[in-house]
Protein backbone atom coordinates (compact mmCIF):
# COMPACT_ATOMS: atom_id res chain seq x y z
CA UNK A 1 0.00 0.00 0.00
CA UNK A 2 1.29 3.55 -0.93
CA UNK A 3 1.54 6.17 1.98
CA UNK A 4 -0.97 8.43 0.50
CA UNK A 5 -3.15 5.12 0.23
CA UNK A 6 -2.44 4.95 4.03
CA UNK A 7 -3.18 8.29 4.52
CA UNK A 8 -6.36 8.75 2.55
CA UNK A 9 -8.01 5.46 4.23
CA UNK A 10 -6.78 6.92 7.60
CA UNK A 11 -8.36 10.40 6.61
CA UNK A 12 -11.83 8.15 6.25
CA UNK A 13 -11.60 6.20 8.82
CA UNK A 14 -13.34 8.08 11.29
CA UNK A 15 -16.08 9.80 9.05
CA UNK A 16 -16.62 10.32 5.44
CA UNK A 17 -15.24 13.08 3.63
CA UNK A 18 -15.12 14.79 0.28
CA UNK A 19 -12.34 15.43 -1.92
CA UNK A 20 -11.64 18.81 -0.29
CA UNK A 21 -11.42 17.47 3.27
CA UNK A 22 -9.64 14.48 2.47
CA UNK A 23 -7.14 16.50 0.98
CA UNK A 24 -6.72 18.77 4.32
CA UNK A 25 -6.91 15.91 6.57
CA UNK A 26 -4.25 14.16 5.05
CA UNK A 27 -1.93 16.42 5.22
CA UNK A 28 -2.56 17.73 9.01
CA UNK A 29 -2.14 13.65 9.54
CA UNK A 30 1.40 14.16 7.77
CA UNK A 31 1.94 17.11 10.04
CA UNK A 32 2.32 19.27 6.90
CA UNK A 33 4.73 16.55 5.36
CA UNK A 34 2.52 15.34 2.55
CA UNK A 35 0.35 17.60 0.91
CA UNK A 36 -1.45 15.72 -2.36
CA UNK A 37 -2.22 17.04 -5.94
CA UNK A 38 -5.86 17.10 -6.80
CA UNK A 39 -5.17 15.04 -8.95
CA UNK A 40 -2.67 12.30 -6.83
CA UNK A 41 -5.86 12.50 -4.75
CA UNK A 42 -8.89 11.21 -7.41
CA UNK A 43 -6.00 9.14 -8.67
CA UNK A 44 -5.87 7.13 -5.15
CA UNK A 45 -9.80 7.31 -4.76
CA UNK A 46 -10.30 5.88 -8.09
CA UNK A 47 -7.77 2.89 -7.06
CA UNK A 48 -9.32 2.37 -3.76
CA UNK A 49 -12.75 2.56 -5.43
CA UNK A 50 -11.53 -0.38 -7.55
CA UNK A 51 -10.34 -2.57 -5.34
CA UNK A 52 -13.23 -2.23 -3.12
CA UNK A 53 -11.92 -0.34 0.12
CA UNK A 54 -13.70 2.92 -0.27
CA UNK A 55 -16.70 3.60 -1.90
CA UNK A 56 -19.09 7.00 -2.88
CA UNK A 57 -20.91 7.59 0.24
CA UNK A 58 -23.15 10.89 -1.16
CA UNK A 59 -23.08 14.02 -3.18
CA UNK A 60 -24.40 17.25 -1.94
CA UNK A 61 -24.67 20.19 -3.79
CA UNK A 62 -23.03 23.35 -2.02
CA UNK A 63 -22.54 26.59 -3.57
CA UNK A 64 -23.43 25.51 -6.62
CA UNK A 65 -20.47 22.91 -6.69
CA UNK A 66 -21.05 19.20 -6.28
CA UNK A 67 -19.49 17.44 -3.74
CA UNK A 68 -18.92 13.73 -3.41
CA UNK A 69 -18.28 12.32 0.21
CA UNK A 70 -16.42 8.83 0.28
CA UNK A 71 -16.69 6.25 3.11
CA UNK A 72 -14.66 3.58 3.77
CA UNK A 73 -16.13 -0.16 3.23
CA UNK A 74 -15.50 -2.80 5.44
CA UNK A 75 -12.71 -4.39 3.54
CA UNK A 76 -11.32 -0.98 3.48
CA UNK A 77 -10.89 -0.87 7.26
CA UNK A 78 -9.58 -4.47 6.91
CA UNK A 79 -6.68 -3.31 4.76
CA UNK A 80 -6.19 0.27 7.27
CA UNK A 81 -5.81 -1.93 10.01
CA UNK A 82 -3.51 -4.89 8.14
CA UNK A 83 -1.21 -2.14 6.98
CA UNK A 84 -1.25 0.16 10.32
CA UNK A 85 0.29 -3.29 12.15
CA UNK A 86 2.16 -4.07 9.39
CA UNK A 87 4.36 -0.61 9.79
CA UNK A 88 4.36 -1.15 13.82
CA UNK A 89 5.93 -4.49 13.64
CA UNK A 90 7.84 -3.03 11.37
CA UNK A 91 8.69 0.16 13.45
CA UNK A 92 9.11 -2.58 16.55
CA UNK A 93 11.83 -4.75 14.61
CA UNK A 94 13.46 -1.44 13.86
CA UNK A 95 14.05 -0.43 17.46
CA UNK A 96 14.68 -3.52 18.72
CA UNK A 97 18.12 -3.92 16.37
CA UNK A 98 18.86 -0.27 17.19
CA UNK A 99 18.57 -1.26 21.06
CA UNK A 100 20.59 -4.72 19.47
CA UNK A 101 22.90 -2.06 17.89
CA UNK A 102 23.44 -0.24 21.15
CA UNK A 103 24.35 -2.89 23.06
CA UNK A 104 26.71 -4.70 21.07
CA UNK A 105 28.39 -0.96 20.80
CA UNK A 106 27.68 0.90 17.92
CA UNK A 107 29.40 1.17 14.65
CA UNK A 108 31.66 3.81 14.27
CA UNK A 109 30.21 6.41 12.34
CA UNK A 110 32.08 8.98 9.70
CA UNK A 111 34.10 11.26 11.33
CA UNK A 112 32.57 15.25 10.75
CA UNK A 113 34.93 15.92 7.99
CA UNK A 114 34.61 12.80 6.72
CA UNK A 115 37.23 9.98 4.70
CA UNK A 116 39.94 12.08 2.86
CA UNK A 117 37.86 13.18 -0.26
CA UNK A 118 34.36 12.53 0.59
CA UNK A 119 31.84 14.72 2.24
CA UNK A 120 30.46 13.53 5.84
CA UNK A 121 26.48 12.56 5.10
CA UNK A 122 24.13 15.08 5.61
CA UNK A 123 20.70 13.96 5.27
CA UNK A 124 18.96 10.95 4.16
CA UNK A 125 18.31 10.66 0.24
CA UNK A 126 15.30 9.48 -1.82
CA UNK A 127 15.86 5.70 -1.14
CA UNK A 128 16.69 6.49 2.49
CA UNK A 129 20.34 6.45 1.97
CA UNK A 130 22.60 9.71 2.97
CA UNK A 131 23.67 12.15 0.43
Amino acid sequence: MTRAAFLVLTALADQPRHGYGILREVEELSDGEVQLRVGTLYGVLDRLTADGLIVLDREEVQQGRLRRYYRLTDEGVAALEAEAERMAAGAGAARRRIAEGRRAGAPPRPAADGPSGLEPPTAPGLAGGFV
